[in-house]
């Protein structure tokens, strides 16, 4: 809610994430930032993914900048967060006039990446 009181709707995602890095820091979280995740098919490597935060070692931060979120936004972090094999995610979105999120919650399965490196 801060970075959104502050900055406002009309800055870029990476904007955004400075921001919220910088918030997350004074809170005294554990966070890393653009955590690359290697994806697996048919057990070759294929290409990475990343995602924007991943908090404490167990919560998935998505970031989006747009005037409303939409149903791929919401399907994109949930594939990360099932992909993460994390339970708990968060979606948020400071595009739009009034700040919108999103709580993730996801049933752990096998996952389809795995983090490069989880300490950026």
């Amino acid at each position: 809610m801060t970075v959104h009181n502050t900055l406002g709707n009309s800055f870029r995602e990476f904007i955004y994430q400075r921001a919220l890095a910088k918030e997350l820091a004074k809170k005294n979280l554990e966070f890393c930032r653009e955590v690359d995740m290697l994806i697996i098919y048919d057990g070759e490597e294929i290409r990475t993914r990343r995602v924007d935060f991943l908090v404490e070692n167990c919560i998935l931060v998505k970031i989006k900048a747009v005037t409303n979120m939409e149903d791929i936004h919401l399907a994109q972090a949930i594939n990360y967060l099932e992909a993460f094999n994390l339970k708990v995610g968060l979606l948020i979105n400071f595009g739009s006039k009034s700040l919108q999120f999103r709580r993730l919650i996801n049933t752990p399965k096998k996952p389809l990446m795995s983090a490069q490196s989880f300490n950026q």
